[in-house]
């Protein structure tokens, strides 16, 4: 505070330890809401970081600040500031890439030594369905009894039935006996729901770090639909047919482990939760339903676009034609996680909808007008930009919908929702496929857009409300 005018000045001592005043004018002393330039003046201190400034006093008495520290450029490096994210986040993903390899590789693996399609799009299909039972299950008991406790011995099982897979295959076992080593493979841990839970739990108060997180992990879930698949066929083809599978099951145990030894950032298990099943929670199956309807649009865009490039003669070229969807999904996903989410999300989860509903026509649009297989990619890279902002807003109504000690349940709950449109998107499309036209396709994942955007909007108002 200032002196007064007529106030006396002294110079103390030099064996007393205080600060020497200005002979006049204001108090030029360090106060601890101002810093001190180095033309005299004061100004205002930084209060909500004061890690980002240090100040020293030189010998003489005056105060000097030193230069800023360096702030994080992105809201991710708040993120992976939290002491073991790093670390977990480096397990989800070694356990998650398996995801993308597992089918594919038993796809070629069962083609190539029983020269059928059909047996092993069954036994993948089979598993799809287990998984669908089982899933919500192993969540559950996620939820009593904690992370690591249930991820590691539910992923041994599903490594054993993986194995069993590929002795069936090699030593020609009956048919009947892939179908059942592969539904073993339905107790694999959601590490994907897993995660998003270990951010919701050491984010619980700050709303826009969770939206950064689950926008993360959904880039996570591209990155991971784009090179999966890849690394399974390059494995299998330049290898040999059981290698996909091998590697895919070291990646999942070992990222497992990794994620699991994080106990740290664990949520704690709520061993007897009062409320119900997320199934009853208000808002809840009518968001699981418009899940139902957003997984028949990847499903069926799969099929169709390898349809497509078939007929055209570059059927080769499918794989690389999908992963630009899967891309342009990914580096929205990134960047939505930067920007602050504005407005209910509710709103934003029609907006995206919406968008994705309007950007599922440009396919149709490339392959009608044009046939060309570079126009279609550069029209799923743009619909794929329209993917993750809406998944990213979806995931946070089950969150914020889903009973308190019931989250990895009610996550896991929404990916069997995508699983199962998924498997009823491709079947829809390759029907369509075979009666009309590849072109024609690409109407079904319009219409599974436009359904989950009716879902929503007849939902809406009550939300809203609420």
């Amino acid at each position: 505070m200032p002196r007064q005018p007529s106030e006396q000045v002294r110079t103390p001592p030099p064996a007393v330890a205080r600060e020497t005043p200005a002979p006049s004018g204001p108090d030029l002393r360090p106060h601890p809401s101002r810093t001190t330039r180095t033309d005299g003046t004061a100004h205002p201190a930084r209060t909500k970081d004061t890690s980002c400034t240090t100040g020293t006093t030189s010998t003489t008495g005056t105060a000097h600040t030193t230069r800023p520290a360096r702030t994080p450029l992105t809201p991710y490096h708040r993120l992976f500031a939290v002491p073991g994210a790093r670390a977990f986040t480096l397990g989800n993903l070694l356990a998650r890439l398996p995801s993308g390899m597992f089918s594919v590789s038993a796809v070629i693996m069962i083609a190539g030594s029983r020269g059928s399609y059909a047996l092993a799009g069954a036994v993948t299909a089979t598993g799809l369905a287990a998984t669908a039972l089982v899933a919500p299950w192993t969540a559950r008991l996620v939820d009593r009894h904690g992370q690591a406790r249930i991820a590691v011995p539910a992923t041994a099982v599903a490594l054993l039935g993986s194995l069993a897979l590929l002795l069936c295959v090699r030593l020609g076992a009956p048919d009947w006996t892939l179908f059942a080593a592969y539904a073993a493979t339905a107790t694999t841990p959601n590490t994907g729901g897993m995660s998003r839970a270990r951010w919701a739990h050491l984010f619980r108060d700050d709303p826009d770090a969770v939206h950064t997180a689950n926008s993360f992990e959904q880039a996570a879930d591209e990155l991971c639909f784009m090179l999966g698949p890849v690394c399974a066929a390059f494995l299998c083809t330049a290898l040999f047919p059981e290698a996909g599978t091998l590697v895919a099951g070291v990646l999942l145990m070992t990222g497992v482990l990794v994620f699991a030894a994080q106990r740290s950032t664990e949520p704690p298990p709520q061993r007897h939760p009062r409320s119900a099943s997320p199934v009853l929670a208000p808002g809840m199956p009518p968001l699981l339903l418009g899940f139902l309807a957003t997984g028949a649009v990847f499903g069926s865009m799969e099929v169709v676009t390898i349809a497509f490039a078939d007929a055209h003669g570059h059927r080769g070229a499918a794989g690389a034609v999908l992963a630009l969807q899967a891309a342009g999904s990914c580096a929205a996903g990134l960047l939505y996680g930067t920007l602050k989410p504005a407005g209910p999300a509710e709103r934003r989860h029609r907006l995206g909808l919406a968008a994705m509903t309007l950007t599922m026509s440009l396919p149709l649009l490339a392959a009608s007008l044009t046939g060309s297989l570079a126009v279609l990619a550069g029209t799923l890279l743009l619909a794929g930009t329209a993917t993750a902002p809406t998944m990213v807003t979806g995931m946070a109504l089950v969150q914020r919908r889903t009973p308190e000690g019931r989250l990895n349940e009610g996550m896991t709950l929404a990916v069997t929702g995508l699983l199962g449109g998924i498997a009823c998107g491709s079947a829809l499309g390759g029907w369509v496929v075979e009666r009309f036209s590849s072109t024609a396709g690409y109407a079904v994942p319009i219409t599974a857009a436009a359904t989950a955007l009716l879902l929503s909007l007849l939902i809406s108002g009550r939300f809203q409300r609420s």
